[in-house]
């Protein structure tokens, strides 16, 4: 694999910088990542805040 040359996030398969669908091998990849995010299998992390908590 060369220096321009990543793996899909989804699926693996290697994938050329300049591809347009970057940083994923085909739409459906694309699809399927925003799917996770939409259904909630990808989640930020989040501290909760201590303002918040100590009740003042």
């Amino acid at each position: 694999m060369s220096e321009k040359q990543r793996r899909c996030p989804i699926c693996g398969r290697a994938v050329e910088s300049g591809a347009p669908e970057f940083p994923f091998c085909s739409p459906r990849c694309r699809t399927r990542d925003l799917a996770n995010w939409a259904s909630g299998i990808y989640r930020v992390p989040v501290k909760p805040d201590q303002d918040e908590d100590d009740g003042s």
